[in-house]
């Protein structure tokens, strides 16, 4: 398990090749990147993350601990930054391997909906207008019932 949490940009493919190259007597390895979107009126300047380090740490490592003990997987990556972003940027990625691909898009799928909801990070958009905070959204909240 490899879970970390970092300021600068990663290398999606590089992570991904040195992931699946590691994941001996697997079937199937699944990774999800998520990416800055901009506004919808295209006014984002910059996304800023913010969070505690111990306490972010450890509630990932929880998260992909119960993922490991949900669906019978071989290993889990989780890389996610913080720090001040731009769209289009790289913000985060999973990745999951498992024997059999049910359970690597099952714990992937999982890990993405709890790391939305519930991972310690806190997000300001910031405008030419201002910067405001990120509310909590009722789909990501949603989605969440599902597990």
């Amino acid at each position: 398990m490899d879970i970390r949490v970092e300021d600068a940009a990663f290398d999606l493919g590089r992570e991904t090749n040195a992931f699946a190259t590691r994941q001996a007597g697997m079937g199937a390895v699944v990774t999800f990147t998520g990416i800055v979107r901009d506004l919808d009126k295209g006014a984002l300047s910059a996304m800023e993350i913010e969070h505690y380090p111990g306490m972010t740490q450890k509630a990932l490592e929880a998260i992909a601990t119960e993922a490991k003990t949900r669906w019978n997987l071989g290993d889990v990556l989780v890389i996610h930054r913080y720090g001040r972003l731009h769209p289009d940027e790289m913000i985060m990625m999973v990745a999951t391997s498992a024997r059999h691909r049910v359970d690597a898009f099952q714990a992937a799928e999982f890990l993405m909906d709890f790391l939305k909801s519930r991972a310690p990070f806190w997000k300001k958009e910031v405008t030419q207008e201002g910067a405001e905070w990120v509310a909590a959204k009722d789909i990501d909240e949603d989605a969440l019932k599902r597990w």
